[in-house]
């Protein structure tokens, strides 16, 4: 049986990557695609691992060639998902999980209208830059522009969440992670036809409060404070 296409995205700084760390070392049976990108590496990052680090150049080259399943254009610098690491997972019968903005988001939802989307959300515009000043000081200088823009763009893509399955507030650290397993584990059952015993009921209970149509009372006050109306349709911010 094919596996499920994971697909998670978040602005900057919303503590997405420990999210992911953390589900990829409790859950087994799922890929993670590492994406290719043409910016250099930060801090302790090393090619392979965080991304594969490439030049322009040859991005363009794999983007020309139809190698890429998605792929933006952030800041200047290129990031995309090879169609490989789909190929590879679905052929073995694995999960795969892609850590994607929304742009690549859509891109993919648009082949494959089955994927299983997730948005983190930062709980207020405070903690995210709290977030993004630490690391902004691991790896060098404050630059405050810098800083500000991607503030800026955190508004902007937050204002897609209405085009996620799942909503994650990632306020308490342990919460989300527990939610984004229960996320994991509830779409493999749907997809097996396993029946519900204890423990998955309650993990179904646990998904079901992150499914996005559930979510809209709780995510108000955190919509307001990033100054997006919550009283609008979600479903206008739709990319075209």
């Amino acid at each position: 049986m094919a596996g499920i296409l994971f697909i998670i995205s978040a602005p900057s700084g919303s503590g997405k990557s420990t999210l992911v760390s953390a589900l990829r070392s409790q859950v087994g049976g799922i890929d993670f695609s590492i994406s290719w990108t043409t910016r250099l590496p930060r801090g302790s990052e090393e090619n392979g691992r965080e991304y594969h680090f490439t030049t322009r150049e040859e991005f363009e080259r794999m983007r020309d060639a139809g190698e890429f399943l998605e792929f933006a254009e952030v800041f200047g610098n290129y990031y995309g998902t090879a169609r490989r690491s789909l190929e590879e997972a679905t052929a073995a019968g694995r999960d795969l999980l892609l850590d994607i903005d929304v742009q690549g988001a859509l891109q993919v939802r648009e082949k494959i209208p089955e994927a299983v989307t997730i948005f983190v959300m930062p709980p207020n515009p405070k903690v995210l830059r709290t977030r993004l000043r630490n690391r902004s000081r691991a790896e060098g200088p404050v630059d405050e522009a810098i800083l500000q823009r991607r503030l800026n763009e955190a508004s902007k893509e937050i204002e897609n969440y209405g085009q996620y399955r799942y909503i994650l507030v990632n306020d308490v650290l342990d919460r989300a992670v527990a939610q984004l397993e229960a996320i994991v584990q509830v779409e493999r059952m749907k997809q097996d036809g396993k029946p519900l015993d204890k423990r998955t009921k309650r993990e179904l209970e646990i998904a079901e409060g992150c499914r996005e149509v559930n979510s809209r009372e709780r995510l108000k006050p955190i919509l307001e404070s990033f100054g997006i109306d919550p009283g609008t349709d979600p479903w206008q911010y739709k990319l075209l």
